[in-house]
């Protein structure tokens, strides 16, 4: 049955797009623009209760009820749970693949996020501090994940739903100031993930 795919043209909505493609899922997109209130809307809420995207509908869930699941990362678990792909069954594979989500979760999203934000502001003062304390972090950031990506292809040992959270990111590192020539290993990830079929169906796919 078919997943309903409630997003927006942003690094979350793509993470999810980026699995569902992999996991040859089927889906429909339903838009929620964000620029217009839209994830406040007393149905979105029902949802997703932090009133943010992306989130999901999958009528064949647990026991073949109908489930919602909101916020990326259990989305991404969720996924990977149900398809059985993407997130090993056990052992240091499997905690690798969580600790890599986490990274993205905790820090990769939240700190390139407020490059985002400071970037956009038009008064200077207002900016200059908040940018030089972002992008740094950001920064350190990348260099974490090329230290990790120099011994091997992936952040744990095989593809997982961890590098479809990271790619959402990192797919915005010219946003984040960020030259990935500077980053050569992250880089190197990031041009064979990007020549995937089904991530740049994932990325392809209108999310507004």
């Amino acid at each position: 049955m078919t997943i309903q795919f409630f997003a927006f043209d942003t690094p979350n909505g793509r993470k999810i797009s980026v699995a569902l493609e992999e996991m040859g899922l089927p889906y429909e997109v339903k838009s929620i623009n964000i620029t217009k209130d839209e994830q406040f809307s007393p149905e979105f809420l029902a949802i997703s209760p932090n009133n943010k995207i992306p989130a999901i509908v999958d009528p064949d869930g647990p026991a073949g009820q109908s489930v919602s699941v909101f916020e990326s990362g259990a989305i991404l678990i969720y996924l990977a749970e149900k398809t059985g792909k993407f997130l090993p069954k056990e052992g240091a594979a499997r905690i690798a693949v969580f600790e890599w989500l986490m990274f993205q979760m905790a820090g990769f999203g939240p700190i390139p996020g407020q490059v985002h934000h400071f970037i956009g502001l038009e008064n200077e003062e207002d900016k200059r501090y908040g940018l030089k304390r972002f992008m740094n972090e950001t920064r350190r950031l990348y260099g974490v994940m090329d230290k990790r990506l120099a011994t091997r292809q992936f952040f744990a040992d095989d593809m997982s739903i961890a590098d479809f959270a990271i790619l959402g990111w990192a797919w915005r590192h010219q946003r984040h100031q960020v030259d990935l020539n500077e980053f050569p290993n992250v880089k190197r990830w990031y041009e064979m993930m990007m020549a995937r079929p089904a991530v740049q169906r994932g990325f392809a796919v209108a999310l507004k």
